[in-house]
């Protein structure tokens, strides 16, 4: 169904007609001029991102359902990283002619499973239209008590450095999917060569079956990559360990989510708390697949760990007291700790040497 036969008020009735609100703090949802919502005794954290098409994602290879899914975790991983709790979130959407009624629904059945896992409202939102494709704004809100918010600023020298799960995975994954992209367009072109040839000699008969070899060209075997793809396409906020930390008595003394890579968020850690670190090589937690995929395309495992971006797990300080705690934590790896702001940033690597980390993540505006 086109999107105009329903306009901008019935689409956003289809779309939300069975979103229900489970928090207390959400008096009132979607469908009046504002959301109300009520936070008498805690802080209010507020976070937004903007995802365009082209800059942030690629529909050649990523579904609207998966887009949704990623699209709301990658806010409700900020909140996470303040140690608050996700309550709210508004949806803006600026959709081009090409998308139809359906596909919108696909993008809003991955928000709401996303919602639905950690317990937030969708309670707005807006839509527009575009001239350049799929645009996506989410603003998440979500509430801490003042003595349990944690931000970048609090480590200090002697803290230790941890991290979750493990990291280059979701690079690796972004990694394959260009490779094999790539591979498939050059397909089409030589065959579109070939058919723009056979147009010329009027062979109908090679024509045709031109025109189905391109439509029968063989899809990607992903057989042993699958948590690479998994790791790309369904980011993952890691409320399970701001969970498992607070159930353990641990209050992070920084924390942020790993977004744009581990060395470009360790840097701003240090940066604002006015401190050094050195992280050790031999500890940075790297998945086996992570691992045979940058040997097959020739890249250097640690540097896309360091550098890949869109893990989503956390990076987070403790003080030295909670070693033995950290330690029984599942998924929480000891990588290094905090020194003081004239011991540089370092990477100490498997043979003992120190190199300068180095900002080379993510930048959307490059």
């Amino acid at each position: 169904m086109e999107i105009a036969k329903l306009g901008e008020f019935g689409l956003i009735d289809r779309l939300t007609k069975d979103i229900q609100t489970k928090n207390a703090s959400t008096l009132k949802g979607i469908g009046d001029d504002c959301a109300v919502l009520s936070y008498p005794e805690s802080e209010i954290l507020i976070t937004t991102d903007l995802l365009m098409e082209g800059v942030h994602f690629d529909l050649t290879y990523t579904d609207l359902r998966h887009l949704g899914y990623k699209s709301a975790m990658v806010n409700i991983s900020d909140v996470f990283a303040m140690n608050g709790t996700p309550r709210q979130l508004t949806v803006s959407l600026a959709i081009s002619k090409r998308f139809t009624v359906e596909d919108i629904e696909e993008l809003y059945a991955g928000l709401q499973i996303a919602c639905q896992k950690w317990g937030v409202d969708i309670v707005g939102g807006d839509t527009t239209a575009s001239y350049t494709g799929l645009a996506i704004s989410i603003t998440c809100i979500g509430e801490a008590n003042k003595e349990d918010i944690v931000y970048r600023s609090g480590a200090r020298p002697t803290d230790l450095v941890c991290v979750s799960g493990d990291l280059g995975a979701a690079y690796m994954g972004l990694q394959l999917l260009e490779r094999e992209k790539s591979v498939y367009y050059a397909q089409v072109d030589e065959l579109q060569k070939k058919m723009a040839e056979a147009q010329k000699a009027g062979d109908a008969q090679k024509i045709e079956n031109l025109k189905s070899q391109i439509s029968s060209l063989s899809q990607p075997d992903f057989s042993g990559k699958e948590y690479l793809l998994q790791r790309q396409l369904q980011a993952e906020a890691r409320g399970d360990i701001i969970e498992r930390l607070r159930q353990a008595g641990i209050r992070p003394t920084a924390m942020m989510d790993i977004s744009d890579g581990l060395s470009s968020e360790l840097m701003h850690i240090c940066k604002q708390s006015g401190t050094g670190c050195r992280i050790f090589e031999n500890r940075i937690p790297i998945d086996y697949q992570t691992a045979v995929m940058a040997e097959e395309l020739n890249m250097n495992v640690t540097t896309c760990a360091l550098n890949g971006g869109e893990d989503y797990e956390l990076l987070f300080t403790v003080p030295i007291g909670d070693h033995e705690k950290i330690e029984q934590i599942e998924d929480v790896h000891l990588i290094g700790h905090i020194t003081e702001p004239q011991l540089g940033q370092m990477l100490v690597t498997r043979d003992g040497q120190e190199f300068e980390l180095k900002a080379q993540g993510w930048n959307g505006l490059k």
